[in-house]
């Protein structure tokens, strides 16, 4: 069997994958820019903001109109005689009113126009009558390059807006040949003593806002005054805080993709050592690399790179103990397998049959010795593994022992006695009940082979502080100095002179120290001294977590 050099068949690394930007780094981006984007957005939209500027502008409107009511209803009025169609004792002048109706709405820059009591149209500041007969005005938009890409964009915008429900449905505005005041609702609403306003939509997606108001002499109502205009101010308005809110995004977004980069290279970038120096160490063939210490971060990273550390030494050293076992294996079982290949050669050149008999004899014992280690050996190695499957539970140790030392004294005939002293209360420990066993059951043993066959075994469960501790002591001959250790290492085996060679492999405390670490506790051995320093025997102690 060659143990002086041991192969792994290692698969070749992966090849690494370039990337330009890390997916963390494009997740981080995509979460910060989409709210960015959302509020951009909301924002962008302006619908309170465009309300109120209507809102406002109505209210100039109904002012201005207020004014144009009273110039009529105190310079264009004269009285008349009433009539079939009318009652009204004064009427509005026609080319008065014309004359006040243009002068005005040049002065404010709005569309005014006349209706008279009886709904027809009397002046519109848009017609001139001149000697060629009536000409219509009307104003066109200042020359310019044409819409640029933000104004487009914008139209575009609210066009998607509009579209929603209950977002763009404003009644249409439509001009008649011959208008009537039927045609407008204001209007009607004027002429009979309400001013109202009306905010309507053209075929183009221009807003139209008017407003009509009665024009009053003496409480008498003798017609309505309307007022109207495009929305080209509340556009320009709105272009303004539109462009402003995009500079400020710009910004904004400027700077949040610089912070999410930042951000996502403060976490891509230890993540990415941290990866490549794991795959490092699951390749190498020796301990030259080692996991980046990133303590000093103090946040998750930093704890994911001392559990890696933490994880790297601990897979260093089960590494070196399974290294060790193995050589401890291979030591142990060379000495059973040479005394048995001595025997074997051995006896096939004796012809005495005394001597055969002896031979095979001893080669039974060294098969039997065999059949042990190897199932110590095989107990050992799974104990980890079981250990980490099995489920605990509470276990009483006082009871634990009390049954134990019966078990004992049923199974043996004279030796040692067994003394149990056990506090009254239960001492519960949360333990694999299987393995706590297996422990006492092996210090036990360890005290009866010790132990005089006329000599007594103290078995002692008791409290101290937050654990259980129980003690084994026997009146043995105690431990070889400084063998205190010693005795917990694999395959270590310190027996009577009187016992059989190869009876023990060695293993037992050595299980029992792995069992007990395992459940959080400790195992340590010392020798009982009287007050002369004379070795009485030796005490073997077990200190568990209570439950």
């Amino acid at each position: 069997m060659d143990t002086g050099s041991a192969r792994f068949d290692i698969a070749p690394p992966p090849p690494a994958r370039r990337r330009g930007i890390s997916p963390i780094t494009w997740r981080i981006l995509a979460v910060n820019l989409a709210a960015l984007a959302f509020l951009a957005i909301s924002l962008l939209y302006l619908g309170a903001f465009r309300d109120g500027l209507i809102e406002n502008e109505l209210t100039s409107l109904k002012g201005q109109a207020m004014l144009f009511a009273a110039a009529l209803g105190e310079g264009s009025v004269e009285p008349r005689t009433p009539t079939d169609e009318t009652e009204s004792q004064q009427r509005l002048l026609a080319d008065p009113s014309r004359h006040i109706i243009r002068r005005m709405a040049e002065t404010v820059g709005v569309r005014a126009r006349l209706f008279d009591e009886l709904g027809n149209l009397l002046a519109d500041s848009r017609r001139l009558i001149g000697p060629a007969g009536e000409v219509t005005i009307e104003i066109l938009d200042p020359p310019s390059a044409g819409a640029g890409p933000l104004q487009r964009l914008f139209a575009a915008f609210d066009r998607l807006a509009a579209a929603l429900p209950g977002v763009g449905d404003l009644p249409p505005y439509r001009e008649t040949a011959v208008q009537l005041a039927r045609d407008h609702e204001e209007v009607v609403a004027a002429l009979s003593g309400e001013p109202i306003g009306m905010v309507r939509a053209t075929a183009s997606g221009d807003l139209v806002l008017s407003v009509a108001v009665p024009v009053q002499r003496y409480k008498e109502v003798l017609g309505a005054v309307m007022l109207s205009k495009g929305s080209r101010e509340i556009e320009t308005a709105l272009l303004d805080v539109r462009r402003a809110l995009l500079e400020l995004f710009g910004v904004v977004f400027a700077i949040t993709v610089l912070l999410s980069i930042y951000l996502a290279r403060t976490i891509a970038r230890p993540i990415h050592r941290l990866a490549e120096a794991a795959e490092k160490v699951r390749i190498g063939h020796h301990r030259a690399y080692e996991i980046p210490d990133f303590r000093g971060r103090a946040d998750e990273i930093g704890d994911l790179a001392q559990a890696l550390r933490d994880m790297t030494e601990a897979l260093h050293a089960r590494i070196d103990a399974i290294e060790r076992f193995a050589a401890d294996v291979a030591h142990e079982i060379k000495n059973p397998l040479s005394s048995l290949r001595s025997a074997v050669e051995t006896a096939a050149r004796v012809q005495d049959a005394d001597q055969q008999r002896r031979l095979m004899a001893i080669i039974m014992e060294d098969v039997q010795r065999l059949d042990r280690l190897i199932s110590d050996i095989s107990a050992a190695s799974r104990l980890d593994g079981e250990l980490a499957r099995a489920e605990t539970g509470p276990v009483d140790l006082g009871a634990m022992l009390e049954t134990l030392a019966n078990i004992e004294r049923t199974a043996q005939s004279g030796g040692p006695t067994l003394k149990v002293e056990r506090p009254s209360r239960p001492l519960t420990v949360e333990a694999v009940e299987g393995r706590l066993v297996q422990v006492l059951r092996n210090l036990i043993a360890n005290a009866v082979s010790f132990s005089p066959p006329d000599g007594t075994i103290a078995l002692i469960a008791e409290r101290d502080g937050r654990f259980a501790e129980v003690r084994v002591e026997d009146e043995g001959p105690g431990l070889p100095p400084g063998k205190e250790e010693a005795i917990f290492e694999r395959f270590y085996s310190e027996r009577p002179a009187s016992e059989r060679f190869g009876l023990h492999s060695g293993l037992g405390l050595s299980i029992s120290r792995q069992i007990v670490t395992a459940h959080g506790g400790t195992i340590r051995a010392e020798n009982r001294t009287d007050p002369m320093g004379r070795v009485l025997g030796a005490r073997l102690i077990v200190r568990l977590p209570l439950a």
